[in-house]
């Protein structure tokens, strides 16, 4: 067939080659954002969620649910989920790929990940002269982390590709600047001793936030590189099916529940 029979050319094998891989490459960025999103938003109420239903299975009360940090998850019930999630968040920062200073940065704060995993801090009662020297290391890791993880964030608000998406740029910029102010508001309740007694302790709160801003960054960011590559639409696909599956099965509640005026 001719060209003047309208047929539309194709595009050639090379050209089909190079842009699925380009396709592949900004899916499994979305992915590693994606992923280091809902690790930074699930860990702070993961930890205390699952101490409490360790107790309530083993007879206790689950009054001592809440570490005094989230590094005191070490010595808890969720141990294994606290080092499991900081070793995947290292994981994935150090895999990630944007630019050179972006990398750099993102290296280093995956290593530190690693090292706050790697290197318990000691328990409450002090512990023994090798505890606390690898507690030394690990609150040198702690504090690198923190400090990497608010400069990634406002690195990647200035980043190349991001001056014309201020719906991006905004939120890393915030949960920079946050993690940073977070900080600071640890140290003075650190020395001031304030809520030493409380159910939530400064210090875990501090790193609760500081951990949910740079979660949520994360996660905006890969909703809206989901959208420039047309899988969001598929994304609202899946939800949208989940929920009818849902509402399928609660069918027999839905039929007896009375209808609204709008609905009629």
């Amino acid at each position: 067939m001719s060209a003047t029979d309208g047929a539309v050319p194709r595009m050639p094998l090379r050209d089909r080659v190079a842009a699925g891989q380009r396709d592949q490459d900004a899916r499994t960025v979305m992915r590693l954002r994606l992923g280091v999103g809902i690790i930074g938003v699930l860990l702070p109420l993961a930890l205390p969620a699952g101490n409490w239903i360790a107790a309530r299975l083993g007879g206790r009360t689950g009054e001592d649910a809440w570490p005094g940090s989230m590094s005191g998850a070490y010595y808890t019930s969720t141990r294994d989920i606290f080092v499991g999630a900081l070793c995947a968040l290292g994981i994935f920062l150090i895999v990630y790929r944007f630019d050179t200073v972006n990398d750099v940065m993102g290296t280093i704060a995956g290593c530190c990940a690693l090292g706050v995993a790697l290197f318990p801090t000691a328990p409450g009662s002090g512990g023994d002269a090798g505890q606390q020297t690898i507690s030394v290391f690990h609150q040198i890791f702690a504090i690198a982390l923190l400090t990497a993880m608010a400069f990634f964030c406002l690195l990647m608000s200035w980043a190349p590709g991001f001056e014309e998406r201020s719906y991006v740029r905004r939120p890393y910029k915030a949960a920079g600047v946050l993690i940073l102010v977070f900080m600071a508001l640890a140290v003075a309740a650190a020395a001031t001793e304030v809520g030493d007694d409380w159910l939530i302790t400064p210090l875990y709160l501090c790193e609760w936030l500081s951990v949910w801003a740079f979660g949520f960054a994360w996660t905006g960011a890969a909703l809206s590189l989901a959208a420039d590559i047309g899988r969001l639409s598929r994304t609202r696909a899946v939800v949208g099916a989940v929920l009818g599956r849902l509402r399928s099965l609660g069918g027999p509640l839905d039929r007896d529940r009375p209808r609204s005026r709008e609905a009629t």
